[in-house]
């Protein structure tokens, strides 16, 4: 009999090679807070028995998803529009930040030696900088031994909400990143190769020498990756942490935009990271599955009470608690069973 229970479960693990967790909660999407939704899930799962399956397939698939009520919630990197979500009955909110990093590949060259600015960025991406030791990088870098290779772009193939906020930040620092590619989660890139997820980007820049990539600072930071500071909206030189992310977000006016939705990339501020972002949860204002998604919702509230400090250890952002307090005050006003009684009690 044991040995029938631990083929079911690895049967179960592999069916959701996404997750490690029993599908108590069923959400998808963005890959950019995977590591803080698993680690948040595996404490939530000890203390409450109550597992989630996440699967981490990127924003565009996570929307997709939500939309066809294949599961309970969908995670996004790039918030949608107040009109779309009410469009389609959801209501959005942001779960944690973080900060987007750029990552290289170049033999010599340690986390934290190189320094990248917005334009110079962009002139990368849209492939009028080709060689590692081309002028602009190196003004940047006094300091450093460039090498004369070819530099190897890397971005997401999926369609995912990194992308939105990376592509966002070089179209508010480049006028021709702005006219020839534009902001979205899902572009026409000029040159580079594509890969699937965080996690993708990290493998290809992690596996390919003279590369460089984009991905969520956790994912740097677990695939022990090469970031680069950067010089943010003040002429500063700021480096990837907890403080710079937080700097950046101090000044966020969440209830500017329907769902919560702002963008927080290039924010003024001398110690600001220049690529911060949050990322938003979607669920249905008035579910088909009320029981669904009131344990999600009491997951989501879980991890705001008692996910900060798991959060800060992968270098993620908690929300403010007075954003915390009006997002579960908005649960109660907005997401509601069929007979019209709130799915979520402030009294949980």
């Amino acid at each position: 009999m044991k040995i029938t229970k631990i083929a079911l479960t690895a049967a179960a693990l592999i069916a959701t090679s996404w997750s490690a967790f029993a599908a108590d909660i069923s959400g998808a999407g963005a890959t950019f807070p995977y590591p803080i939704y698993a680690k948040w899930a595996d404490a939530y799962k000890k203390e409450t028995n109550i597992g989630l399956n996440y699967q981490s397939i990127g924003s565009g698939g996570g929307i997709k998803q939500i939309k066809a009520k294949t599961v309970t919630f969908g995670a996004s990197d790039a918030p949608l529009p107040g009109k779309e979500l009410d469009d389609a009955g959801l209501a959005q909110f942001p779960m944690v930040m973080g900060g987007i990093v750029p990552v290289v590949n170049l033999d010599g060259v340690k986390p934290g030696d190189l320094v990248i600015d917005g334009p110079t960025l962009a002139k990368i991406y849209l492939g009028d900088i080709k060689k590692w030791d081309d002028p602009a990088i190196a003004k940047l870098n006094p300091g450093v031994k460039l090498p004369s290779n070819a530099i190897a772009l890397v971005h997401r193939s999926d369609g995912s909400g990194t992308t939105y906020n990376f592509t966002y930040y070089l179209s508010d620092v480049s006028p021709e990143w702005k006219t020839k590619v534009g902001t979205n989660t899902a572009v026409q890139w000029p040159a580079g190769i594509g890969a699937k997820g965080n996690e993708g980007v990290a493998n290809n820049v992690g596996q390919t020498k003279g590369s460089i990539g984009y991905v969520e600072y956790a994912y740097a930071k677990q695939n022990k990756l090469t970031f680069t500071k950067m010089v943010n909206k003040a002429g500063k030189t700021v480096s990837p942490t907890a403080e710079a992310f937080q700097a950046a977000a101090a000044n966020a006016d969440w209830k500017s935009q329907p769902g919560y939705g702002v963008i927080l990339a290039n924010q003024p501020g001398d110690a600001s990271w220049p690529m911060t972002a949050a990322t938003w949860i979607l669920v249905y204002k008035q579910p088909s599955d009320a029981a669904a998604t009131g344990e999600a919702l009491k997951f989501f509230a879980w991890s705001y009470a008692k996910g900060q400090n798991m959060a800060k250890e992968l270098d993620y952002v908690p929300m403010p608690a007075n954003v915390v307090t009006d997002i579960e005050k908005t649960w109660t006003s907005e997401i509601k069973d069929s007979s019209g009684k709130p799915i979520f009690s402030l009294t949980h």
